[in-house]
């Protein structure tokens, strides 16, 4: 049985900047508008649910509320070199240099802030920090950078 949660009706989604180093277009600093979709695999528990939906949604939101409005940065990049001086990040990349306030910025133990990246990031963390029922067997994480693009990620549990 399979349990799915739409971001785009449930409004779990974000907006954010990012870059991807060496792509020939995504090399420049850009923004999407982000949908964050969920969906579990599992048998039916004995509370008559795979698993309470108020739990996944909340997590998400938490997850999603990191990244809102933000500039993402990943800190495993060979790419990218972060510097954080003070009140600022300084991010450069093949030979660009950008300054961001600190407060702007998230930063994502990543290699690189990709929608398959970062729904893999999601699903890992979903998995970590909330209690999934032995009932599921796996949790997948799909990321829309826009309609008709999802980069999803499964764990199998």
């Amino acid at each position: 049985m399979i349990l799915e949660i739409d971001g785009g009706y449930s409004g779990i989604r974000f907006s954010a900047c990012h870059f991807i180093p060496r792509h020939e277009k995504c090399s420049r600093l850009h923004g999407h508008s982000y949908i964050v979709r969920l969906r579990l695999e599992g048998e039916i528990g004995a509370e008559g649910m795979i698993m309470d939906f108020v739990v996944l949604k909340k997590k998400l939101r938490e997850i999603i509320d990191e990244l809102d409005h933000k500039t993402l940065l990943p800190t495993r990049s060979d790419d990218v070199k972060l510097t954080m001086d003070g009140d600022s990040v300084e991010a450069v990349s093949c030979g660009k240099r950008y300054v961001f306030p600190r407060m702007d910025v998230t930063l994502l133990d990543i290699p690189t802030t990709t929608a398959e990246e970062m729904s893999k990031m999601m699903a890992e963390r979903m998995v970590a920090e909330i209690d999934i029922p032995d009932n599921v067997s796996s949790l997948s994480i799909g990321l829309d950078e826009e309609r008709g693009q999802t980069a999803w990620y499964t764990v199998v549990l």
